[in-house]
C-alpha cells in the first residue's frame, strides 16, 4: 500500500524510452504525443509514475544523451505545448512524470561548447569543460591515459592543440563542475521543469560530474572503462558529488514547501558496494538511487539472498528505501539475460523473468519497470550491422554491450511490422526493424490473454496497492531447503521464490495469491515465485 507520506518511497514508475514507445506522427519515431496516447494503457496496467527518457534537442549521436538544450523538446518528439498537454493528461489520471535529465555531459552541439570551440585556451568558456594541454612533444598525446565509456579514449585534441575530456563519446564534452556556471545553469533548468509542473527528475551518471582536480593517470584504464561497475575512480563518485545533490534536493524542497508536492530525486548511482551507495541516499541528498546488484546478480537463491540482505542494511537503514530494478534501457532485457532467447515468449527465460518480477513487487521499497518487459519480450539479438545506432558499437566495431537489442519499437497490435508502433503510411517504418516473434507480444493479445506477461504484472501491481504488508516496510528471511528464497512482508504474506529446476514443497500451506506460473497447493515448481496469505 502506497505510504501516505513520500509518494515515491513504495512508488512503481514504468521507463518509457520515448522513441520506442508509440509513434504519433508516421515518422517511425515514438514522440511525446505518443506517450500521450498510451497513458490509458499504463493507467490500466497500474504504475505509480512514468520516467520519460531525453527528449530535448539533441543531434541523436547518444539518443538524446547528447543535449543541445536542456530546456526544449526536439521537433522530433514534439514541442513544448504537447508536453504540456501530456503533463495535463498525466496528473489528470493520476500518473506523476520524471524527466530524465543529464549533467555530467551535453552535447558538441550545445551553444556553450561551441562558444568553448571558438575561444582561446583558459577562456572563461573553456572553463565550464575539462580543456587541458596534452602530453609528449608539441603536446600530441592526451592529458592521461583515461578511457571512454563506450570505447576509445577519453580526449580529443581541437584545432589550437588542446584536449576536451568526454568520458562517453566525443560528442558528449563532458561539465566541469568546478565552474560556477554549471551548477547555476542546471539550478535554472531544474527550475524551468519544476515549473512546468514536473514530479522529479532521474539522474543520468549521478555519480560522475566531478573528476580529480589534478587530471592524473590512470592505473588500469581499461578496466576503468570496461563496466560501469569498475569505472575508473578519478572521474567517478568524487566526494564533491553530494555537495550538488544536496543543493538539488533543497531546490526540490522549495516547490514541496509551496504546494505540499513532494518531488523526487532518483539517480543512477554505478559504485562498487551498497554502503557508498547508501552515501548518495542520505536524507539531505537523492531521494533514491537506482539498486542495480539486483539486476546483475546470477539467477541463484544465494546470490539474491546476499544483494537483498546487504540492500535492506545499508540503503533502508539510512531513512530510504530501496530503489529495486531488473532491467533498463542499457541492459539485456530479463527473458533473454535469464535463459536462452526465447523468441516466443516461452521456456527458461521466461518462467525466470516472470518469477523476478513477482520477486521484486514484494520486496521494499520502490520498483521501476523499463518498458516492454511487461510483455515478456526477449532481446532482439539478430539486428544486421546496418541499422545499429549504439555509439559503442560504432566507437569499438564490438556487438558485445551494445543496447539496440532492448530499445527495439513495442508491438501494440497486429501480425506484422509496425505492429501498431507507427500510424503513418505503409512506407513508414520504425527506427529499429521489429522481428516477425514480436506478434506473440503485441498488447493486444497481452491483454486479452489472463496468462500473460502482462496479467502477472498488473495483478502483482494492483496486490501491491491494496495489500499493507507490501511496499514499504520490512522483510523477514523464512528458512527453505537449498535454491529456494523465501520471506515474509508484515504477518501474513509470504513470497517464496524456487530457483532451481526440481520442484520443492511450498514454504506454506494453501493455494498462493499469486504466482509467476501454475502452482498447486503444496507445490513450488521449479523456476517459479508465488505469495501467500498465511497465518504465521
Amino acid at each position: 500500500m502506497l505510504s501516505k507520506c513520500g509518494w515515491w518511497r513504495d512508488a512503481v514508475i514504468y521507463q518509457v524510452y520515448v522513441r520506442s514507445f508509440l509513434d504519433s506522427t508516421g515518422d517511425g519515431i515514438g514522440d511525446l504525443a505518443g506517450v500521450r496516447a498510451g497513458l490509458p494503457y499504463l493507467k490500466k496496467l497500474g504504475v505509480d509514475g512514468i520516467w520519460l527518457s531525453p527528449f530535448y534537442p539533441s543531434p541523436q549521436h547518444d539518443h538524446g544523451y547528447d543535449v543541445a538544450d536542456y530546456r526544449g523538446v526536439d521537433p522530433v518528439f514534439g514541442d513544448l505545448a504537447e508536453f504540456d498537454l501530456l503533463m495535463t493528461a498525466a496528473h489528470r489520471l493520476g500518473i506523476k512524470v520524471l524527466l530524465d535529465i543529464v549533467p555530467n555531459h551535453c552535447s558538441s552541439e550545445h551553444p556553450w561548447f561551441r562558444e568553448a570551440l571558438s575561444g582561446a585556451p583558459g577562456s572563461p568558456a573553456r572553463a565550464r569543460f575539462h580543456f587541458a594541454d596534452g602530453k609528449g612533444r608539441g603536446g600530441a598525446e592526451p592529458p592521461n591515459n583515461w578511457h571512454a565509456m563506450f570505447g576509445g579514449p577519453a580526449w580529443t585534441r581541437v584545432g589550437d592543440g588542446q584536449w576536451y575530456l568526454h568520458m562517453f563519446t566525443p560528442e558528449q564534452p563532458d561539465w566541469n563542475w568546478r565552474d560556477p556556471e554549471i551548477p547555476a545553469e542546471f539550478d535554472r533548468t531544474l527550475r524551468f521543469w519544476l515549473d512546468r509542473g514536473v514530479d522529479g527528475f532521474r539522474i543520468d551518471v549521478a555519480a560522475g560530474l566531478f573528476k580529480h582536480p589534478e587530471l592524473p593517470d590512470s592505473d588500469d584504464p581499461e578496466a576503468d572503462a570496461r563496466t560501469r561497475d569498475s569505472v575508473n575512480p578519478l572521474a567517478w563518485n568524487q566526494p564533491e558529488v553530494h555537495e550538488v545533490w544536496r543543493q538539488w534536493r533543497a531546490t526540490c524542497e522549495e516547490y514541496t514547501a509551496r504546494d505540499g508536492r513532494e518531488r523526487l530525486l532518483v539517480g543512477e548511482v554505478s559504485v562498487p558496494t551498497a554502503r557508498e551507495h547508501a552515501l548518495y541516499v542520505r536524507p539531505d541528498e537523492l531521494h533514491q538511487a537506482f539498486f542495480f546488484d539486483l539486476l546483475g546478480a546470477p539467477w541463484d537463491a544465494d546470490a539474491f539472498r546476499k544483494v537483498i540482505s546487504e540492500a535492506m542494511q545499508d540503503i533502508a537503514g539510512t531513512g530510504s528505501t530501496v530503489t529495486w530494478v531488473l532491467n533498463n534501457h542499457d541492459q539485456v532485457r530479463t527473458v533473454t539475460r535469464y535463459g536462452e532467447p526465447a523468441t516466443e515468449g516461452s521456456g527458461l527465460g521466461a518462467a525466470r523473468a516472470r518469477a523476478a518480477a513477482l520477486l521484486m513487487l514484494a520486496l521494499p521499497g520502490a520498483a521501476y519497470i523499463y518498458q516492454g518487459e511487461e510483455l515478456g519480450l526477449p532481446e532482439v539479438v539478430d539486428l544486421p550491422d546496418d541499422v545499429l545506432t549504439d555509439p559503442i558499437f560504432h566507437r569499438t566495431g564490438s556487438r558485445a554491450r551494445i543496447r539496440d537489442g532492448c530499445r527495439v519499437p513495442l508491438p501494440w497490435s497486429g501480425q506484422a511490422s509496425p505492429f501498431g508502433f507507427t500510424s503513418g503510411a505503409e512506407s513508414a517504418k520504425p527506427w529499429l526493424p521489429q522481428p516477425d516473434y514480436f506478434a506473440a507480444h503485441a498488447t493486444d493479445r497481452a491483454l486479452a490473454d489472463t496468462r500473460s506477461f502482462w496479467h502477472l504484472y498488473r495483478d502483482g501491481l494492483q496486490l501491491r496497492r491494496s495489500l499493507p504488508q507490501l511496499g514499504e516496510g520490512t522483510l523477514r528471511r523464512l528458512d527453505t531447503p537449498p535454491g529456494v528464497l523465501a520471506f515474509a512482508r508484515g504477518d501474513d504474506l509470504v513470497c517464496a521464490v524456487n530457483f532451481t529446476t526440481a520442484a520443492v514443497p511450498a514454504p506454506v500451506s494453501g493455494t498462493p495469491l499469486l504466482s509467476s506460473g501454475p502452482c498447486p497447493p503444496g507445490v513450488l515448481p521449479g523456476s517459479t515465485a508465488a505469495w501467500w496469505l498465511n497465518d504465521l
